[in-house]
């Protein structure tokens, strides 16, 4: 069986002008053309090639030995090519640029980004990208509690976090109480594995141990206060909610970065206000 999205090992069961007809063997009738710029010198009747299968621009099977940048189920970060009427098209190796149509689309993509993506067969059996690439991600990842792994988030919700993509391969997610700051769809982030879930999902944190942590949290600090002309408008004893948005920690780091400050003697804290000592 020729097999679409997929590398596969065919032989070549007949010679014309313009290539060689590829054939897996067992049914005859079922045959793929390699055209003759792709096939190699000297190839005969008998041979067997290692080729990947996709759709021409008439929508008809045809053989490729150059290597694709993504195959049938998995997931790869590709450059979007060009934006058209139907979606993106990206660049994924081979002549044809692949589709990416805008409903597959988790935001809005422009030419020359990149994109995480993955590779499906539509209901019209036509090879297509997707953005929700949470179906196609690996679970077996060799990553354990405490490792740093990188990735890309391909998800934001606001009930559960961040979902990240690990090595752009393994399920991943940052919970809705570790996820702070900025970052978008798209990012490329670092963090701390702080949990394999039983399912071998991991839980992330953007955030390193808290004794690593509270030096950079402090010096985050220190700069926020500066931002504020050396006069922070709230105390430790803010909301969380106001903590959150002006410094992108929780109401417990940043008490404990307020506190390492104190100790050290950096600052002071009146009533409405924190302040660097000079």
């Amino acid at each position: 069986m020729i097999k679409l999205g997929e590398k596969q090992t065919l032989q070549v069961v007949k010679k014309v002008e313009f290539g060689v007809y590829l054939g897996d063997g067992e049914n005859k009738e079922e045959r793929v053309l390699l055209p003759a710029k792709q096939a190699p010198d000297g190839v005969q009747t008998g041979d067997r090639l290692e080729v990947f299968i996709y759709r021409d621009s008439k929508d008809r099977l045809i053989a490729t030995t150059a290597e694709p940048k993504i195959s049938l189920h998995q997931v790869a970060r590709l450059r979007v090519a060009q934006v058209g009427r139907v979606g993106a098209f990206l660049d994924w190796g081979l002549e044809k640029d692949l589709l990416l149509p805008f409903k597959e689309q988790t935001r809005k993509v422009t030419a020359g980004e990149e994109c995480l993506a993955a590779l499906y067969i539509d209901k019209s059996d036509r090879l297509c990208a997707t953005m929700n690439v949470y179906p196609y991600l690996e679970k077996d990842s060799p990553y354990r509690k405490d490792d740093m792994v990188e990735g890309t988030i391909y998800e934001i919700s606001e009930n559960f976090g961040a979902f990240v993509a690990g090595d752009d391969r393994y399920s991943a997610l940052v919970p809705k109480k570790e996820y702070y700051g900025n970052a978008r769809i798209g990012d490329w982030v670092s963090a701390r594995v702080t949990a394999v879930k039983e399912d071998g999902k991991l839980d992330l944190s953007l955030r390193e141990k808290a004794y690593l942590q509270i030096e950079k949290d402090a010096e985050k600090v220190l700069s926020v206060i500066d931002s504020f002309d050396g006069a922070l408008p709230f105390t430790d004893k803010a909301s969380p909610e106001v903590i959150r948005r002006e410094m992108q920690m929780s109401k417990n780091e940043f008490k404990r970065a307020v506190g390492h400050l104190l100790k050290e003697g950096r600052i002071e804290i009146t009533e409405r206000a924190i302040r660097v000592k000079h």
